[in-house]
């Protein structure tokens, strides 16, 4: 008979970094268990220790933050343009998505008011600049937007309550290049974030039907392709792409995290290391 690592133990190595097949280790006894346990707490800590300490003495700065900045950089050496538009997200505005309250994505909505909530996605603000911005500048325009987005979503190991999304759109472009285009687009993030490894997979949307997503192990961006249904409510006429990343799942896959939480906003974990160490 051998024992498994306990649960606070597996709780604990998977807060510090341990991957899902270490987690199922077994051992002969509970102090070959116990003293293999320590070992790795320790080997762990002592390595979260020497990424802090480079953080303070070498003046790096956060993963998210050096993984936002090569993105946008990357993006505006492909001419498009960045807009920051507001984290409040009218009702309005998301009725026109067609998430009215029978929809499955309105129950993961935070509402701050009535008639205003935390955006749960950067698509309706870009949905209505495209229109005025087609006017000004003519075709095509090429626009995105990095911010934080809020859903109440599922616990567990993939997922945040506040994550950030690169939301990319180019809108004016002929109906058949619409697919290449999408696919060279993914490739310019893909190797802007590091990552060679990956494939595009069709998938269902609760919001856009059918979705072109990016994944890499696990799922990292959903695209879109227009005109679609839901463009008559924008005054959209013309094609468009559009390319939403989720950067915390860019950088589980760069970083080989099994946990989403080491890589996003938080207060326990600083540059993806366990504070409590």
């Amino acid at each position: 008979m051998t024992l498994a690592l306990t649960e606070i133990q597996k709780q604990r190595l998977r807060e510090l970094g341990a991957s899902a097949a270490l987690l199922e280790r077994s051992f002969a006894d509970a102090r070959e268990r116990d003293k293999a346990f320590q070992d790795l707490e320790k080997k762990w800590a002592e390595e979260g220790r020497e990424r802090l300490a480079e953080l303070r003495d070498h003046g790096r700065r956060p993963m998210l933050c050096k993984l936002e900045r090569v993105l946008v950089d990357a993006l505006v050496d492909q001419g498009f343009i960045q807009v920051v538009t507001p984290l409040l997200l009218s009702k309005g505005l998301l009725e026109k998505m067609a998430i009215t309250s029978a929809h499955p994505l309105s129950q993961q909505v935070f509402w701050v008011s009535g008639h205003k909530c935390l955006r749960p996605m950067l698509a309706p603000h870009l949905y209505s600049l495209l229109p005025k911005l087609l006017r000004l500048w003519g075709k095509p325009v090429r626009i995105f937007e990095v911010g934080p987005c809020f859903r109440k979503e599922s616990k567990g190991s993939q997922h945040l309550d506040e994550f950030t999304m690169l939301n990319l759109v180019e809108l004016g472009l002929p109906e058949e290049e619409r697919h290449p285009r999408l696919e060279e687009l993914a490739g310019v993030v893909m190797r802007a974030a590091g990552i060679d490894r990956y494939e595009l997979v069709r998938k269902e949307s609760e919001v856009y039907g059918e979705t072109i997503d990016v994944v890499a192990g696990t799922e990292v961006c959903s695209g879109a392709m227009g005109p679609h249904a839901l463009d008559d409510a924008w005054g959209v006429v013309d094609a468009w792409i559009g390319l939403g990343f989720g950067l915390e799942r860019l950088l589980m896959v760069k970083e080989g995290f099994s946990n989403i939480h080491r890589a996003g906003r938080s207060l326990a974990y600083l540059d993806g290391v366990r504070l409590n160490i």
